[in-house]
């Protein structure tokens, strides 16, 4: 089984996403590390803890990371992830798993080590914890096998969800990311532009009846859907981070091509923003993998029937 890392900021589809990777019971997952995001730190964690235990996965060691950006302020997202950061879906649950008293930056350095090319990344938060391994550790940019990164928006500028042409996450941290993308790592950003794609439902949620996950993705989601139903005139959420796994799960869902991708860190009109340069105009070698489509059908289809069983 392939390992990896999980780097969250837990809000309600980094939830998604984490139950999604356990319940395939196809990868290794040698660790969880949290990162401000979403909501803060804390909330993450606590967040982590209680899907880990919903999971009935407190085998999985949890690494806490950084509590704040690389370089800004920290910036979340209650209005859309409750004011929790899952919807106060599990506020009666208590958590005793005590968390690892290794760094998640430091931890990630550990792994790239130990495993090397065999170690997959996948960041659904911020990047801040991946920019301080790589400050700390540089050579860990040729040992890392492959990092899959939910965020960015590149071909759909103007439907962004910070600015018009800005992603949450790369947002939350742009400084971060901008440091990562240019490390010559192996990269790829499942962007807005296919998470858009791959919408949730009620109809999807009540697929799930029956299923353990139910009450709490039914819970969860319902603010979630809301905030949909603002953008979208339709009861839906967009599976950004659950689609991240599956991608690692099975590549052939989306299409990829390699483009030089940077990150505005200076303009207050496009801060955040990841710019494809796909003409070339740069004439800089190209360092992301974006995704150019998705089979949302049939990814859908494996997601609610994973998380069926």
């Amino acid at each position: 089984m392939e390992k990896v890392i999980l780097d969250v900021d837990t809000g309600i589809d980094d939830a998604l996403a984490i139950i999604y990777a356990i319940e395939s019971r196809q990868l290794d997952i040698q660790g969880i590390t949290t990162v401000n995001g979403n909501v803060p730190l804390d909330y993450v964690t606590k967040n982590t803890l209680k899907v880990l235990k919903l999971a009935d996965s407190n085998d999985i060691p949890i690494y806490e990371g950084a509590a704040e950006p690389y370089v800004r302020e920290a910036v979340h997202e209650f209005k859309v992830h409750g004011g929790d950061g899952i919807g106060n879906a599990l506020d009666d649950m208590a958590v005793s798993k005590e968390l690892e008293e290794t760094f998640a930056a430091d931890f990630i350095i550990e792994s790239a080590h130990k495993y090397k090319k065999g170690l997959t990344l996948i960041m659904v938060g911020p990047l801040t914890n991946l920019a301080l391994a790589l400050k700390k550790n540089p050579a860990i940019k040729d040992m890392i096998g492959r990092v899959v990164i939910m965020g960015g928006l590149v071909s759909n500028a103007g439907y962004g969800n910070m600015l018009p042409t800005s992603e949450f996450n790369i947002f939350a941290d742009a400084e971060a990311a901008k440091v990562v993308f240019h490390k010559g790592l192996d990269i790829t950003l499942i962007s807005l532009d296919v998470t858009h794609q791959v919408m949730m439902t009620d109809e999807h949620v009540e697929q799930l009846n029956g299923s353990p996950y139910y009450d709490f993705i039914k819970n969860a989601t319902d603010e979630y859907m809301d905030y949909g139903l603002k953008l979208y005139n339709k009861r839906q959420c967009a599976l950004h981070d659950p689609l991240t796994v599956g991608y690692v799960l099975d590549s052939s869902l989306l299409t990829t091509e390699k483009y030089y991708v940077d990150v505005e860190t200076s303009s207050p009109l496009g801060y955040g923003q990841t710019i494809c340069d796909f003409r070339g105009l740069l004439s800089k070698e190209p360092n992301v993998n974006i995704c150019a489509g998705v089979d949302s059908a049939r990814f859908l289809k494996d997601f609610i029937g994973t998380l069926s069983k």
